[in-house]
């Protein structure tokens, strides 16, 4: 038996096709999933065509439990639930119960979907180090992991700068929370406790130079695709030693996604969805991603699974 599924394709357009995958077979610690949104993460659309043809590929989704863990841990059959979990972009899905969570009644399970892997990635950046009062500098902030990062920023306390790449880019953002909306670096004249730098090259050398004693830059992405060429001696400094972290914690995702969606439940986080459509249109999606021509998330409605004489 098989469903429908986004695949990598070497033929489609983007890399991303249509195709077929295997009826996923739980373990005895996974719900399956019957997956009714997605949504896309611009890393995983640029690098698609690494993975070998016919890969399920994504990661983020949102449906109803079809069939609980055997073990009975998570979610019960028929629950509303976010999950993070490769292989995410298809119709079913197996995923483990710790990287699951229940959705609040009164939260569109399109919004849910927005939310795995950026607000995540967000969250735990966050988290990194106490942000009350601090100046937190959030860079590429008009994107998925961006507009997560301002509305958590400033809930945490934050003094939030989000740099944008245009002006037009900036738009929404000091409605979400942001203190201050910059075009680049330009106009940051005081230094800054902690950066989520989400564009890499040039921009994180700049952004180093902002650092203040004792700060830390998270490097969660690297949408300029570009190489960055510290000085010689550019990371010294007296006083407490500055850092540069990766990000890449991708384990028990459940306790974050139950923290999130309860969020939006309290109205406290928008999931800031700037394209909505459906799966079939992918390539479509993928290009606006890599163009960066949408603000927020993009998220994409899957086709039913219906059990129908073939087996499907």
């Amino acid at each position: 038996m098989t469903v429908r599924a986004l695949v990598a394709d070497p033929a489609a357009q983007e890399g991303i096709g249509l195709g077929e995958a295997g009826d996923p077979d739980p373990r005895p610690d996974q719900v399956l999933v019957d997956v009714r949104h997605i949504s896309l993460n611009r890393g995983e659309v640029a690098f698609a065509s690494r993975f070998a043809p016919g890969t399920t590929l994504g990661h983020d989704a949102s449906g109803v439990v079809a069939r609980a863990a055997a073990d009975g841990s998570g979610p019960v059959e028929g629950a509303r639930v976010v999950v993070f979990g490769a292989g995410a972009w298809a119709q079913r899905v197996a995923v483990g119960t710790d990287s699951v969570a229940e959705v609040p009644d009164g939260v569109d399970l399109a919004d849910a979907a927005a939310l795995p892997m950026a607000g995540v990635t967000a969250l735990r950046t966050l988290r990194s180090r106490p942000i009350l009062g601090r100046r937190v500098l959030i860079t590429g902030a008009a994107g998925g992991v961006g507009r997560f990062a301002v509305q958590l920023a400033a809930l945490g306390g934050a003094r939030v700068i989000a740099s944008v790449g245009s002006a037009a880019r900036g738009e929404g953002l000091a409605e979400l929370g942001a203190h201050e909306v910059v075009v680049g670096l330009d106009g940051i004249d005081r230094p800054v406790d902690l950066v989520l730098d989400n564009v890499g090259g040039a921009q994180l050398v700049a952004a180093w130079r902002l650092l203040a004693p004792g700060g830390d830059i998270q490097s969660v992405g690297w949408a300029s695709g570009e190489p960055a060429a510290f000085a010689p001696h550019s990371f010294f400094s007296l006083g407490p030693s500055r850092s540069i972290s990766t990000f890449g914690d991708a384990t028990r995702f459940g306790p974050d996604l139950a923290t999130l969606v309860e969020f939006v439940a309290e109205g406290r986080l928008s999931p800031e969805i700037g394209l909505r459509g459906a799966w079939d249109g992918v390539a479509e999606a993928a290009r606006a991603l890599l163009g960066r021509q949408v603000s927020g998330k993009a998220v994409l409605d899957v086709e039913p699974y219906r059990r129908d004489a073939g087996g499907r």
